[in-house]
């Protein structure tokens, strides 16, 4: 190769025509062959020349000249075969990593360039290296004095140098802030070219420096870690592109495109619209930033804790807060749909914990103490989010609902913490009343009170609005039966508890037994199933295992149930006069509440019997109230029973859609009415066995 050097006087023409590659190779066979004949770990004449006489130093300023013209390529990729095929460590010998850092500085300079494939190639070998010895990067974190412009030459960053560095963040510390353009700056070549690299028109070049970086991110070392975050571009471009591509969306998607795009995978993002059946217009767009946002999100989850941290504060604050935030905050209507779709679609698809931690952060903010009706608005964003699941659009209704619901099913703690649990704390939505023998009585005796038949229950016998009693009284009817009274038979307490919520709806506005499949045990096995799940996502959360005893709580303090569940039980009140599609989604954010196996959110949501305290509603206090109206509403239409299996029968598809019933509204809204009472039994009966069954 050097008599190629000394010989030709025609340096123009390109180095296929000459004979270094094949030279090239043989070096590389006889290195390869030589290590083979040793024992492991000694290393073999040949080698000891190539790194006694700094070949691979040689080589670099030949690539680095590109003379002859092709030449970078070779020398790229005799430097990925030398790291890749030789067994024995190389890069720890400075005459190795020396060169392999200068060659990292050529990479990703220019886009698009003719030698991208081999600088990719050569940047994941190095990348490899050090995953399978996370200490060799220490070698590749250059360490710069800046003054101003000038830069003192990096000074290499080994062990031996570690009292420089020390010594030189000491100088970073205590410098006054005139003396602040001098800071110590670390440059981690290998990350800003694989950065660069990650821009490449060609899909492979990026997406295989993209996995170089999840190589990069994921090393345990410290140094490298702070390195990746204060010196190098990783946070900006990650939040940059996200913004960039975010920005490209049409100003409208239809959510339910939004919602339908198939599961996106950062390293497949291949879309040909051509081949595409279901092409809407911006779903390129659309692919392309849900692959991103995947990226981002693995990344996290891959890397080493104090850089995931960094990132992903990066991603809430430059992209969440910066750029989603304003889009949710709008006032257009089309504006809200699309926004809160996408934040839908990305809530289902975050998997990392440490940025699901950062988008709680971003939509419910942090406070955990028990909110008041003056201070619901802390966390503008929480306020109007919650207030849009109550919005005029019955569609912003829906797709912030369904935000939430998925939400409430991340693995996080303060998701459900904030939302409700917080206000929950001291039980003091329920009045005490010390526990007297005539109750125990009742019960010991197995005479279940409260068991009549609800057509004689004072509420329903004679319903004028005038003389309809309170909640308060009626609840009181039967006696209360709370964990102050001893459970002596849990069995008949499960059975009156599952009878309150069967007999709510009066007989005459019940309509599933008159159709096939749609009886309770559908409710008991979906029950069942979801419960398992929703334990298997609180069981790092130690909850306790019963409520706080009454003498410990604060009864006294006002009680209010939170904006959260406020809006619910606002909108489940009106049941009987809003659109199907909205009805189904509230009781299904209702329902996904009640099967948390927290022993406060149990009694409130899902005991009849809790004694409420005056002024403050349950969810068994609201569809009381509701039945309470429907009885009188059912009086004002005739055929009610008939008309209502006719739209039961619709809605199934078991009947032909035909003339319009009149009242159809306050039809739908009873029979969602009487399927959530089905579904509400079914989760308290599977709760109960599951807390009885050791």
């Amino acid at each position: 190769i050097t008599h190629y050097y000394i010989e030709t006087s025609d340096d123009k023409a390109p180095v296929t025509d000459t004979n270094i590659p094949s030279h090239l190779e043989q070096m590389l066979d006889i290195l390869v062959q030589e290590e083979h004949e040793r024992e492991s770990g000694e290393t073999g004449p040949c080698m000891e020349y190539l790194l006694h006489h700094k070949i691979l130093e040689t080589l670099y300023t030949l690539g680095k000249a590109d003379c002859p013209p092709g030449m970078k390529q070779q020398v790229l990729a005799f430097y990925t075969k030398l790291l890749g095929r030789i067994r024995q460590p190389l890069l720890p010998h400075i005459n190795v990593y020396k060169p392999v850092q200068k060659l990292i500085r050529l990479c990703g300079e220019v886009l698009t360039a003719p030698t991208e494939n081999e600088e990719i190639q050569f940047l994941c070998i190095v990348c490899a290296k050090l995953k399978q010895d996370p200490y060799l990067v220490n070698f590749f974190l250059e360490v710069c004095l800046q003054a101003g412009t000038y830069l003192i030459p990096y000074l290499n960053y080994t062990s031996k140098e570690d009292d420089l560095s020390t010594s030189l963040d000491e100088l970073n510390v205590t410098s006054s802030p005139e003396a602040s353009a001098i800071r110590l700056n670390q440059d981690y070549n290998l990350v800003n070219s694989l950065l660069n690299l990650t821009k490449s028109p060609d899909g492979r070049v990026a997406v295989k420096a993209c996995e170089g970086l999840m190589l990069l991110v994921s090393l345990p070392e410290p140094a490298a870690a702070k390195c990746l975050t204060q010196s190098t571009c990783l946070c900006e471009l990650l939040t940059d592109r996200l913004t960039t591509l975010y920005n490209a969306l049409p100003l409208s998607v239809d959510p339910l495109d939004i919602e339908s795009v198939e599961a996106v995978n950062w390293g497949l993002d291949s879309y040909s619209h051509k081949e595409d059946a279901s092409a809407f217009p911006g779903k390129r767009a659309l692919i392309s930033f849900l692959s991103w946002f995947d990226y981002c999100d693995q990344l996290i989850k891959e890397a080493q804790k104090t850089t995931a941290v960094a990132m992903a504060r990066s991603v809430r604050e430059r992209f969440f807060v910066g750029v989603m935030e304003p889009q949710l905050m709008q006032t257009s209507e089309i504006g809200i749909l699309t926004s809160t779709a996408l934040l839908h679609r990305i809530v289902r698809q975050v998997t990392s914990d440490v940025l699901l931690q950062e988008m709680v952060g971003f939509i419910l903010g942090g406070h955990r103490e028990p909110e008041t009706l003056t201070d619901i608005n802390r966390h503008p964003l929480r306020h109007r989010l919650i207030e849009h699941c109550d919005h005029i659009s019955d569609e912003i209704s829906i797709m912030t609902l369904r935000m939430f619901e998925h939400l409430l099913q991340k693995p996080n703690e303060h998701i459900l913490y904030n939302l409700v649990l917080r206000n929950l704390e001291e039980r003091n939505y329920t009045e005490y009343k010390p526990s007297c023998q005539e109750d125990k009585d009742v019960v010991e005796n197995g005479q279940i009170a409260g068991a009549v038949d609800l057509e004689e229950d004072p509420l329903f016998a004679d319903l004028s609005p005038d003389n309809t009693l309170s909640n308060q009284e009626w609840l009181s009817v039967s006696p209360p039966i709370s964990p102050e009274h001893p459970k002596n038979d849990g069995k008949t307490e499960v059975h009156k508890i599952v009878n309150s919520f069967l007999c709510l709806v009066p007989e005459e506005a019940k309509s599933s037994y008159h159709v096939e499949g749609t009886g309770y045990d559908t409710y008991l096995r979906d029950a069942h199933r979801q419960f398992r799940d929703y334990c298997a996502i609180c069981l790092r959360w130690e909850w306790p295992g019963s409520p706080k005893s009454l003498e410990k709580c604060n009864l006294e303090a006002s009680f209010f149930e939170g904006h959260f569940l406020k809006i619910l039980f606002d909108r489940m009140g009106r049941i009987l006069d809003q659109p199907y599609d909205v009805n189904l989604q509230v009781t299904s954010v209702l329902s996904k509440l009640s099967l948390f196996p927290h022993p406060h959110i149990h009694e409130y949501l899902l005991d009849p019997y809790v004694n409420l305290a005056s002024g403050c509603r349950s969810l068994f206090s609201v569809i009381v109230r509701v039945v309470g109206d429907l009885m009188v509403r059912i009086q004002r239409i005739p055929d009610f029973t008939p008309k209502l299996l006719l739209v039961r029968k619709r809605l199934l598809g078991l009947e032909p859609e035909g003339p319009i019933i009149d009242h159809m509204t306050l039809l739908e809204g009873v029979i969602v009415l009487e399927e959530f009472c089905k579904e509400l039994a079914a989760i308290a009966f599977v709760k109960y066995h599951a807390s009885s069954t050791p």
